[in-house]
C-alpha cells in the first residue's frame, strides 16, 4: 500500500506561483508520479508525471512551459511547481502513483491517489 499526502494549495492572484508537494509513504525503483486535477463540473484532467528517477517526464499543453514537475528521492516527495498561474487552474489538485511504466495521462493506469489539495487562482 502506498500513501500520498499533498500540501502547498491555497489562493493566489493570477501570475504568481505556488509549489505542490506529494510525499509518498514509501518508494519504489520503477514508478511514476502524476498530478491530475479537477474543476468543479469537469472531469479530472492529467497536467504532469514524472518516473521516480526523473529521467522521463510529461506536461499537459495547458501548462508547458509553466508548470515543473520534480522528485526528491531522499525525501519520498515529489513536487510540482506552479507560475504564471491563471484562473482556469482553479482546481483541486491531485498526487497519484502508478507501480509500472512510463509517466500515464490516463488516470485509470494510476493504482493510489491523495486526497487532493485546493488551488485557487483569482483574478
Amino acid at each position: 500500500q502506498v500513501q500520498l499526502i499533498e500540501s502547498g494549495g491555497g489562493l493566489v492572484q493570477a501570475g504568481g506561483s505556488l509549489r505542490l508537494s506529494c510525499t509518498t509513504s514509501r518508494t519504489f525503483s520503477n514508478y511514476a508520479v502524476a498530478w491530475f486535477r479537477q474543476a468543479p463540473g469537469k472531469e479530472r484532467e492529467f497536467v504532469t508525471a514524472i518516473t521516480w528517477s526523473g529521467s522521463s517526464t510529461r506536461y499537459a499543453d495547458s501548462v508547458k512551459g509553466r508548470f515543473a514537475i520534480s522528485s526528491d528521492n531522499a525525501k519520498k516527495t515529489v513536487y510540482l511547481q506552479m507560475n504564471s498561474l491563471k484562473p482556469e487552474d482553479t482546481a483541486v489538485y491531485y498526487c497519484a502513483a502508478k507501480l509500472m511504466g512510463s509517466p500515464s495521462k490516463n488516470p485509470s493506469d494510476y493504482n493510489y491517489w491523495g486526497q487532493g489539495t485546493q488551488v485557487t487562482v483569482s483574478s
